[in-house]
C-alpha cells in the first residue's frame, strides 16, 4: 500500500511538472512582453521564495506540536477557543497567526489530517485567523496610508478594524452553538501527562523527516501549476481588464466621478497609490473626509478580492489542497467583504 502511494505521488509529481513546463513555454511564446527577464524576476524568483516560506511554515508548525508548545502558545486565546469550541491547537495556531499566515495553516492542516481537529473547526479557526493577519501587516501599512489621508486613513483602518473584530466574534458565537463540535473540542484540551510530552519532545526531528517530505511534494504539486496559470493570466492583462471595468462600474453608480481615480488606483499592484491619489484630492477639496473614506472602503471591497486570487491562490491551494483551499479562500473573502459592507453601511449612515 506504501509503495504504491509513493508510486501515485510520484505521478502526480510528474504530471504537475509537465503541466507547468507546457504553461510556461507556451505563455513565453504566445505572449509578446514577456521575456526571459521578466519570467525570472516575476516568476520563478517569487516562486522559490514562496515555496520557501511555507516549507519554513510546515516546518515550524510539526516543531510545534511534536515540541508540545501548543497549550502554552493557546493560554491566552483559551477562555474565546473554549467559547468557540475551537480547542487549544486552534487558539496555538491563532496565536502562530500573529507571526506568519503560512504557519498557522500549515497546523491547522496537521492538526485535521491527524484527527484533532474537525473539518469545521479547521474551518472556522482560519477564518478567525484573519484577526492576528490583521495586526501582522498593520504596521507596514498604517505608517505608509496616515501620513497620505490623515483622519481618513484613521477612520478607514477603524472601520476596517471593526470589521474584523465583527466577524471574529460572529465566527466564536457560531461555533459557540455547534454542539456538534464541542465533543472534539473537549477532545483536544485533554492534557498531555509528563512522560507524553517528553516522549513527544524527543522525537520532534523524527516527525519532521517522516511528515515534511509527504507534505511538500503535495503542496509542491499543486503550487507551482496554480502559480504559473495565475502569473500568465495576469500577463495577458485579465486582470487589469476585470479591474478597470470593476473601477468604472463601481465608480459610476455608487461614488462620485471625481473617486473614480481613487478606485481605480486602489486595484493597482502598488498597495499605496490609491491611498496616495486619496490625499491628493483631499488636499484639493475635491473630496470630503466621508467621501474618502466611503472611496478607499470600496476600493478595498471591490480590489482585495481580486488580489487575493492572485497572491493567495496558490498558496491556499498548496497547503489545503485544491478544493478545501478554494472553499477556505472563497468563504474567507465572503466574511470580510461583507462584514466591511456592514461597518461600511453604518459608518455612511451615522457619521
Amino acid at each position: 500500500m506504501g509503495h504504491q502511494k509513493a508510486k501515485t505521488s510520484h505521478t502526480a509529481l510528474l504530471v504537475s511538472g509537465l503541466l507547468s513546463a507546457v504553461m510556461l513555454i507556451g505563455g513565453s511564446a504566445l505572449i509578446e512582453d514577456l521575456t526571459g527577464q521578466i519570467v525570472l524576476s516575476r516568476l520563478l524568483w517569487p516562486l522559490v521564495r514562496l515555496l520557501f516560506f511555507i516549507t519554513v511554515g510546515l516546518c515550524v508548525g510539526q516543531i510545534i506540536e511534536a515540541s508540545g508548545w501548543t497549550k502554552t502558545l493557546a493560554y491566552l486565546t483559551r477562555p474565546f477557543f473554549r467559547f468557540g469550541n475551537l480547542g487549544d491547537r486552534c487558539g496555538a495556531a491563532f496565536m502562530t497567526a500573529f507571526v506568519s499566515g503560512v504557519t498557522a495553516n500549515a497546523m491547522l492542516l496537521d492538526f485535521y489530517k491527524d484527527g484533532k481537529i474537525s473539518k469545521t473547526q479547521l474551518f472556522l479557526s482560519n477564518f478567525v485567523n484573519q484577526f492576528p493577519a490583521f495586526f501582522l501587516h498593520l504596521p507596514t501599512t498604517f505608517f505608509i496610508v496616515i501620513p497620505l489621508t490623515g483622519w481618513a486613513g484613521a477612520l478607514y483602518f477603524l472601520i476596517t478594524f471593526l470589521a474584523v473584530a465583527l466577524r471574529t466574534f460572529i465566527l466564536l458565537l457560531y461555533g459557540h452553538l455547534q454542539p456538534s463540535i464541542r465533543a472534539n473540542s473537549d477532545r483536544s484540551l485533554a492534557p498531555e501527562t509528563p512522560n507524553q510530552n517528553s516522549e513527544r519532545a524527543n522525537k520532534v526531528w523524527q516527525t519532521i523527516s517522516k511528515k515534511l517530505p509527504r507534505r511538500l511534494s503535495g503542496v509542491v504539486m499543486y503550487v507551482v501549476p496554480i502559480y504559473i496559470a495565475v502569473f500568465m493570466v495576469n500577463a495577458m492583462g485579465a486582470f487589469t481588464a476585470t479591474r478597470n471595468w470593476l473601477a468604472q462600474y463601481v465608480a459610476t453608480t455608487i461614488i462620485p466621478m471625481e473617486s473614480l481615480s481613487i478606485v481605480i488606483l486602489s486595484f493597482a499592484a502598488e498597495f499605496t497609490s490609491g491611498f496616495a491619489a486619496a490625499g491628493a484630492l483631499m488636499e484639493a477639496g475635491m473630496l470630503t473626509v466621508k467621501q474618502t473614506v466611503i472611496a478607499l472602503l470600496i476600493g478595498n471591497i471591490v480590489a482585495f478580492p481580486i488580489r487575493a486570487l492572485r497572491h493567495q491562490l496558490p498558496r491556499y491551494m498548496g497547503i489545503f489542497a485544491p478544493k478545501m483551499g478554494m472553499q477556505l479562500l472563497l468563504l474567507g473573502q465572503g466574511f470580510r467583504v461583507t462584514s466591511l459592507i456592514i461597518v461600511g453601511v453604518m459608518y455612511y449612515y451615522l457619521a
